[in-house]
């Protein structure tokens, strides 16, 4: 009897757990193909995104993590994306004859997502950022492996734009960030009342103050002062990702309302442009009251500022004369 189990039992186990074993690994749901998320017994301490000629590197440094080893990331963006990474799962599969007619057809170029733990690679994966479903991308494992939509459980917003190779996108929302004695001048145009436009200039402990078309006299020194504390911190609301590309060239083709150059004490310039926003409202457009299209010299990004947060910074001449 023991012969009999050893001759023929034993070897069909085996096979069967053999067989058990290469199912479990072949797609379209083997582990080898669709497990997305990172081992949640792993510290993430670097994670690299690679799409076509770009390449962007969040990696923590001590307590902190930093984008391109140099700016400091976003807490709420960092914060998503290593959650994304420990919770990611199928939602479903996508068919051949999807991917080749949202992606393939498309010549949409997925990002190559790579996670380490110290120098080891704890997990890689492709996300193709597409618009055709309400999740926001197709992921596979590798370039041959079936493609998949993935999301986090509990969470039905779209993840696939987190994977973000604008290296903007991570920094903190602030379009301004410095101190008054990081700066050297700064010009406001104000296109609607070209008369209300000015520019300060600050030379050693002393300021000049000019109009459109000449220098000006009996402004009190103490308001520049506070002006320029205003650039300390002026933050933008969110990346204005929802509009197209032709939506956003006939935006930055129209006339702006207002312009505002700053020139730092290091001599580098940034460039704050603002447009009237508008929105529909019944089929017809209404003038957005609370909020601006927004670009600055350092993005090829569109943004939305609140007027709240930009009024500060966008004063009159007149506002620098005592009352």
């Amino acid at each position: 009897m023991n012969k009999l189990i050893l001759k023929y039992f034993l070897p069909a186990l085996l096979l069967l757990l053999l067989i058990i074993l290469v199912l479990n690994n072949r797609t379209p749901f083997g582990k080898g193909n669709s497990d997305f998320a990172a081992d949640r017994g792993k510290e993430i301490t670097r994670i690299e995104l690679t799409g076509g000629d770009k390449r962007l590197t969040l990696e923590k440094k001590g307590s902190e993590w930093f984008v391109n080893g140099k700016n400091e990331i976003r807490k709420s963006t960092l914060l998503f994306i290593l959650r994304a990474l420990k919770e990611i799962k199928i939602k479903s599969p996508v068919s051949d004859d999807l991917f080749s007619s949202e992606i393939t057809e498309k010549g949409i170029t997925p990002v190559k997502v790579k996670v380490f733990e110290k120098s080891k690679l704890i997990k890689s994966f492709l996300v193709y950022q597409t618009k055709s479903n309400i999740y926001g991308n197709i992921m596979k494992i590798r370039e041959g492996s079936k493609p998949f939509i993935v999301s986090i459980p509990g969470y039905e917003d779209e993840i696939g734009s987190v994977f973000s190779l604008n290296e903007f996108y991570w920094q903190p929302f602030t379009v301004f960030n410095l101190l008054p004695s990081q700066i050297s001048s700064v010009s406001v145009e104000h296109f609607s009342d070209i008369s209300s436009s000015f520019t300060i200039v600050k030379s050693n402990r002393y300021f000049n103050l000019t109009g459109p078309d000449a220098p000006l006299t009996g402004w009190d020194t103490s308001r520049i002062i506070r002006y320029l504390s205003y650039f300390i911190r002026v933050p933008f609301e969110s990346l204005a990702d929802e509009i197209s590309s032709e939506e956003q060239e006939e935006i930055e083709s129209g006339k702006p309302l207002f312009v505002i150059t700053l020139i730092k004490s290091d001599g580098t310039k940034s460039v704050l442009t603002l447009w009237e926003r508008y929105l529909e409202d019944d089929g017809s457009e209404k003038k957005d009251s609370d909020r601006l299209w927004a670009k600055t010299s350092d993005s090829d990004k569109l943004l939305i500022m609140r007027y709240f947060d930009v009024d500060p910074i966008l004063k009159k001449k007149l506002y620098f004369y005592a009352k």
